[in-house]
């Protein structure tokens, strides 16, 4: 029976987490960690007639649009329970290792916290080709905008993107308005954002307010170079990089934003550097709506801050943006594998993408009836609305084996050319050189 093999795989996980940490998999209220989440009875779970799938996720205490799609996708499929495995963040993957690794059906569907580790999964015969299910329902494939194809590994789906984040840019309406200037179009290349914060960087208060503010991660450069979809981190060549480490280069050099050595040296969060009004705008990810919207609430910083979305390259399309998804998959062990799909389509559709709106969730689905929930969040920008409708998504980082080896080489030659201590040429040439002999090994 299904809850006995959960009981077993539960007892290893506690045996190996004891010897490696210290740490068990009893339920942790603080962290929601360890356990199969609370609510059904195991009594209910398994009455005659119906069948329960397991669902493997993350800090669920924390996280309430786990339970929340579980209840929702119950109420429309009432033969079929979900029990949610529950287990820590910082723990989850390496248990999840040691779940699979059991050759055990539980979990019967699997939320994959980072995106590459579904490359393992599949190459050990762990997660279903999901192909025959998307082809039999007639799976719309490009509601994803870009997503799904992304996550093919040899042409096949094994996943399908269930939550994602991407980039947008926000800014500080109260400067802006101070300045005389109209808020950042939602149709602007980077030429134009770039003049824009050249007349945003002000004297105020006696000190200055900068155009912007791009924070020390690589992705602050590299997004916006593979944005048109033609290049990836994997690629041979980082030669077009250069064209956005020139302008990094220069906006710092001109004081338009504050050095990455001052950053580095200083360890200035763009969270600070944003609510103190130490600039104007700030290109981040979705998930930093969240943080605004809640320190507003809280008093943190009282200014009106709004969203537009992410500049691009001329030539592409607004609305093209860059960021990262959660897939989800299905256990190859699964007894259960049509219950299971039927919770993964369900899932990943418009109707699970207004689940995990309406729980402040950004989905992988932007249709109109998504993005209005999502700006229906309270404190949202009421103009913000169009930075939330995506038309094309591509991965900062794409699914590759190598690619964790290639990023860190990369990233040391960022920091490098970043503070000066290598010219541009000189470190793409590192890279290229580099990254051919980490994709090698």
């Amino acid at each position: 029976m299904k809850i006995s093999r959960i009981t077993s795989v539960l007892f290893l996980l506690a045996v190996v987490a004891a010897g490696a940490a210290g740490c068990s998999l009893g339920r942790d209220t603080a962290a929601g960690s360890g356990n199969v989440a609370e609510g059904r009875s195991a009594a209910d779970r398994t009455k005659e007639g119906r069948v329960k799938i397991t669902v493997s996720v993350w800090d669920n205490a924390n996280s309430p649009q786990f339970q929340a799609m579980a209840d929702a996708f119950m109420e429309k499929n009432p033969e079929i329970d979900v029990e949610l495995l529950d287990i820590q963040s910082d723990e989850y993957n390496n248990k999840l290792t040691v779940l699979l690794a059991g050759n055990e059906s539980d979990p019967d569907v699997i939320m994959i916290k980072d995106a590459d580790t579904q490359i393992s999964m599949r190459e050990k015969g762990q997660i279903l080709d999901l192909t025959s299910y998307i082809a039999r329902e007639s799976v719309d494939l490009s509601i994803y905008n870009g997503a799904a194809d992304q996550l093919q590994m040899d042409g096949k789906q094994y996943t399908l993107p269930f939550r994602q984040d991407w980039y947008v840019l926000f800014y500080n309406k109260n400067l802006f308005d101070a300045a005389g200037e109209a808020y950042p179009a939602d149709d602007m290349t980077w030429d134009e954002y770039e003049r824009l914060a050249e007349r945003m960087t002000l004297v105020r208060d006696g000190g200055v307010v900068y155009g912007t503010h791009h924070h020390t991660w690589m992705a602050l450069v590299s997004n916006w170079a593979v944005q048109d979809g033609n290049h990836t981190l994997m690629s041979e060549n980082y030669a077009f990089l250069k064209p956005y480490y020139e302008q990094a280069l220069r906006m710092q050099e001109e004081g338009v934003m504050q050095s990455y050595a001052n950053l580095k040296i200083s360890n200035i969060h763009y969270t600070s550097a944003f609510e103190q009004q130490q600039c104007a705008m700030v290109p981040m990810g979705t998930w930093f709506i969240a943080t605004l919207v809640q320190d507003r609430n809280a008093g943190i910083f009282d200014f009106n801050w709004g969203v537009a979305r992410i500049p691009h390259p001329a030539g592409i399309p607004a609305g093209s943006t860059v960021g990262s998804v959660t897939p989800i998959a299905i256990n190859a062990k699964s007894d259960v594998p049509d219950q299971a799909w039927e919770f993964v389509r369900f899932a990943t559709s418009e109707a699970g993408a207004e689940v995990l709106a309406d729980n402040s969730v950004f989905p992988a689905i932007t249709t109109p009836g998504v993005v209005s929930r999502l700006a229906s969040i309270e404190g949202f920008p009421e103009d913000g609305k169009a930075a939330l409708s995506v038309t094309n998504f591509v991965f900062d980082r794409p699914v590759d084996a190598k690619m964790a080896a290639v990023r860190k080489v990369i990233e040391e030659e960022h920091d490098a050319i970043m503070i000066g201590e290598e010219d541009i040429d000189t470190g793409i040439a590192n890279m290229n050189e580099r990254a051919e002999e980490a994709r090698s090994r």
